[in-house]
This record gives structure tokens, sequence and C-alpha cells, in this order.
């Protein structure tokens, strides 16, 4: 991935770390204010502390019935709350409850965004305690029908909006969210939500759910959290007509307008937020995703989960699933629908890892690797009309049409979807990539559920149960000729919640590739031999919080190693600094 990044930005190394990128804070003090004088003041932030009403209304701090007789006395509580004095864990059972008795998994997403919204603490202990119920609640794939409908459900606003409308005054709207110490920021454009396109503002979703699994999988803070959404308008035509859109109501702004705006809020963040502020790009479309990271891979702290982090993902199932299907990286053939910035990324981490195994030049390790967009197989003889991130793989092969003649042409051992289309990994597809192998890899990548390339009973029953299957999306066990099989889910939040952890805990300055394979196997370690009975690719939800210390532990050692940490010393354990760095949602007894 580095190497196609290097190529873009004309070979110049995420490692360079040139006095450009981090004199000063690392920009130039655009806004002037560093020339404040007397004449020209500069507000001071104040804090405050809640009691009585405004506690019970500040999700932070607030802990309902859970607030003891003492603490009601002290902080002016005495008849806001009703006699009773409960415990957190019997909040928590009577909010599991109420969840389990709505149908729509709609009202489950609503109804634990509004308890984020009441107590916070509650929220995430809720979360924590039942992930693999609440995760496809709050994320993949109820967040994209939320984005979809973001208008009509909107309560109160959970992150920062920068429209073209504060285009000169980024680092204000900035300085107006109240949290000082920002460690990680989740940003979108909402050009290319999940599989469904172009949803503008309210995409907001995304970085809302993405932040809330940074701090229940991987231990940051909320209150370090930032959702930012970046709204430059929409094409979605459905969107501006409808009277309930919360974003601007004009056609999406491109080129010269659109760099000048992320480039300001780029350079506004370094200089309110410092040069260790990780910034996640979620979401954009193909053609901005790979100029971003590209552009500010050298200068910030900067991650494409798209890209990278569905790629560190893929790669630890791939890893794990060799046990299951034998041989090593280099023995088998890869198979790509999908060429845009998932599929891309996943090809080129999967041929840096064997690369890496074999010594053998990256270059070679590609040709293992190929891949089928709309118009066929991507061959040499296409590359003069191909976009740049799909050119590395373009190998020499007549052209073949659609996927099946790609699978007859190419005989993979694994097949992976990236293509955000549902259903195109057929019957045909797979009862001819079974015919050709024992055991199948076979990844359906596309999230939401809908757009998914295939299902598991699809996987399991056409392959007569011997496809190794993964998803994006979650499906439930399924049972063929008496055997329970139990599908893996590729799922991005096993990798980047631990991965902004790592970086946060080795005060890192930049991302690089072997970080991404640091993470690969610190999770493809993870898998047990009882994991693997059931067929599974990836370790339980239930142990994802060990899961993510031990990839931030990974991240971290390879941020040292590379000499772009800058938390001095190096702490010696790294997995139990990691563990003690991790936020915990259990109440705190006030004085």
């Amino acid at each position: 991935m580095e190497s196609t990044m290097k190529e873009m930005r004309g070979g110049e190394s995420v490692l360079d770390l040139s006095p450009r990128a981090t004199v000063g804070g690392g920009v130039e003090d655009v806004y002037g204010e560093d020339c404040a004088t007397e004449d020209q003041l500069v507000t001071p932030w104040t804090y405050s502390v809640a009691s009585g009403y405004s506690l019970l209304r500040d999700p932070h701090h607030n802990k309902g019935l859970a607030f003891t007789e003492t603490e009601r006395d002290s902080h002016y509580l005495r008849g806001l709350l009703p006699p009773a004095v409960a415990t957190q864990q019997l909040q928590e059972k009577k909010l599991m409850d109420n969840i389990r008795k709505y149908q729509v998994p709609l009202q489950k997403y609503m109804t634990m965004m509004e308890l984020q919204e009441r107590n916070e603490r509650l929220f995430y202990k809720l979360l924590i305690d039942n992930v693999e119920e609440l995760l496809p609640v709050v994320y993949t794939p109820t967040v994209g029908e939320a984005c979809q409908k973001y208008g009509s459900i909107f309560r109160r606003p959970q992150g920062l909006y920068i429209s073209l409308k504060e285009k000169g005054k980024v680092l204000d709207v900035l300085k107006n969210w109240p949290e000082r110490s920002i460690q990680v920021i989740v940003v979108t454009d909402g050009e290319r939500i999940l599989g469904l396109g172009d949803l503008g503002c309210q995409g907001m979703g995304i970085p809302v759910g993405k932040l809330s699994l940074y701090t229940a999988l991987g231990g940051v803070r909320p209150s370090a959290c930032l959702p930012v959404t970046i709204d430059v308008g929409t094409n979605n035509e459905e969107s501006l007509k409808d009277e309930f859109y919360i974003g601007l109501r004009q056609r999406r702004a491109t080129g010269q307008e659109y760099a000048d705006l992320l480039h300001e809020f780029m350079s506004a963040v370094k200089q309110n937020y410092g040069e260790k502020v990780l910034i996640q790009f979620e979401d954009f479309a193909n053609h901005n995703a790979f100029t971003l990271l590209a552009k500010y891979g050298t200068t910030h702290l900067v991650f494409n989960d798209d890209i990278q982090g569905t790629a560190s993902v893929v790669l630890a199932g791939v890893v794990a699933a060799l046990k299951l299907i034998g041989g090593t990286l280099a023995d088998h053939r890869f198979l790509f629908l999908g060429a845009g910035e998932a599929g891309t990324g996943i090809a080129e981490l999967i041929a840096l890892e064997m690369s890496k195994q074999t010594k053998i030049p990256l270059e070679e390790t590609r040709k293992k690797i190929w891949l089928v967009d709309s118009k066929g197989l991507i061959v040499s003889s296409r590359k003069d009309s191909l976009q740049h991130f799909k050119k590395p793989w373009a190998h020499d092969h007549e052209p073949v049409k659609d996927l099946l003649g790609a699978i007859k042409a190419i005989k993979p051992t694994v097949l992976i979807g990236s293509s955000g289309v549902g259903r195109t990994f057929t019957k045909e597809i797979i009862e001819t990539v079974a015919s050709l192998n024992e055991k199948p890899l076979i990844m359906a990548l596309s999230n939401p559920t809908s757009q998914s390339e295939c299902t598991a009973e699809e996987a399991y029953t056409w392959s007569q149960g011997r496809a190794i299957f993964a998803s994006g999306s979650p499906f439930d066990p399924f049972e063929y000729k008496g055997k329970v099989f139990v599908p893996g889910q590729a799922n991005n939040a096993y990798i980047f919640p631990g991965f902004g952890l790592g970086l946060v805990i080795s005060g890192a300055i930049r991302v690089h590739d072997d970080m991404l394979l640091a993470a690969s196997e610190a999770l493809a370690n993870q898998v047990s031999e009882e994991n693997y009975d059931k067929g599974l690719i990836y370790p339980p939800f239930t142990n994802i919080r060990k899961i993510s210390a031990n990839i931030a532990a990974n991240v971290a050692a390879k941020a040292y190693e590379l000499g772009v940490a800058t938390r001095l010393p190096r702490p010696a354990n790294l997995v139990k600094y990691a563990e003690s760095c991790m936020y915990s949602p259990v109440y705190r007894s006030y004085r």
C-alpha cells in the first residue's frame, strides 16, 4: 500500500519525517492565533462542576437511579429522582430487556443512541458486556439504515459538521467542540457510505458509530473521540428533495474547492490538537480516498479504514484460514470481485505479507492476485484506461469479461468479494470454485447484509459444506447435513479500535504498512483450536478487549521499532500497558 502511495507522492515515504511536516506543530499559523495581543483578545475556556438538575442532563456524569443517598444529598439531587437506588448491573438488565422487545433493528439503534446521549457510561457498559448482540445494532448493518434516515431520526448533534459555509473558519469550528484533548478523529464526506452510495451529511452515523467502537472495543476515552462530517453537498437526488435532509442542498463540490476545504480542515486539526491526533478517513469515494491518504500520509497521522483497516482484517482471516485450507500464503491464488479502495487495499496487504514471508519482490507476489472489476478481469491490455490504484494488478492474460470466466481461467483457491453488489456469488460461481478446491476460502465482504456477495447459507449449501466462509456483515450459524457451521465475520471492528489504541499509547506520529501487518498477525494469533473446530477464522467478539490489547501492543511495538513513537521510555510490557490505558465504563463515586 505504501508503495502505491509513494508513487502518488513522488517517492516520499511516511518515514521520511521531513521538517516541513513537523516543525512548529506541523502547520503554519494560518489563523494568526500566535499574534494575539491585548488589542486582539483570545476568549478563555472555562469548566464548571455540574450538580443538581444539570448533572442529570450531563451524559458524561449522569448515573440515573444509581446515584447513592450520599451523592443525592451532596449534589443537590434530592427529590429530582425517585427514591429507589439501583445498581449499574440492574440498569443494564432493564435496558437489555427493553431492547430485546423491539423487533425493528432501527428502534434498537435509536434506543442505544438515546442512551448514549443520556448516560454515557451505561451505554458503553451495555455495549461491552453484550458486544455480539449489540454490535450489529450500533454499527453494520443497522447503521446503514440509520444513515439513510438520519434526517428523520436526528435528535441531538453528536459530532462536528463542517460545511462549505465554514470555509475560512474551520479552526473556530473545531474550538466549538467542548473537549480539548482529542486523540482520535473519524471524518467522512458521506460520498460512499457502506454499499449505499452518496448520503451526504447524513453519513454522520458512520463516524459516530466507529468512535463508539473505538471506546467500547479499544478502550479509547469517549472524551478523546471526535466525529466529523465534511459537508460539500450531495449528488443524491432523494436527499436533495427530502424536506427532512439536514445537509447542504447543493450538488457535491469537487476539484479545488473540495481540496481547499479538506486542506483547511487537516491544517486546523493539527494546529488545534497537535501532531499525535489520529485522523481516520471513512467512506470517502475511491478518487478522493487514495488522494487524501497519499497527500497527508507524510504530514499527519492518518489512516483509511476502508483501504487499510479492511485489508488488515481480511489478511488476518486469510492467515488464520491457512490452518484449515493448508499451505503457505504464497501457495494460494487469489481472485477478487471488486477493484475499488477495499479490494486493492486488501490485495496489496496480502502481497506485502507474502513478500515479507518469502523475500520475493512485491512486484512478483502481486502476480498471485487477480482482480475483476465491472469490465472484467484486470489485464495488462487494459492498463492505459485503468485508474492509478488498479494498474499494479494488470497482469499478462487474455481479456476475460466476467467473474465465472475469470474463475475458470485463474483457478483461484481464495475468492474475495468487495464489489458492494449483492448476490454476485451465484450458485454456479460457488459450485465452480468448490469443484476446483477441496476447501475453498470464500469471503463475501460487502456491507450491509443486503449487499453481501452471497449469504452463509448459500456458501455452505452450494459448496456441499466444504467452504470456509467469512462475511462483512453478520450471519447466523447454519446447519447443513447435521453439522452446524458458524460463519466468521471479517469486521473492521476487530482491527481499527486496537490499531488506534496502539498508535495512541505509543504516541505515534505516522502510520506505516508494517503496523497493519503487525495488527493482522496479532489478530490471526488470537484464533484458538476451539474456533477452528467450528470453521471460524476469527476469534469471538466476546474477547474483543483482550484482542484489541494484543493488537495495540503489536502496533505500538512496531511504531517503536520504526522510530515514529514519541511516548518514551517504551513500556516494558506493552500488552499490560495497553490494558491499563483502556477506558472503563464502571460508574465513578462522587464526593
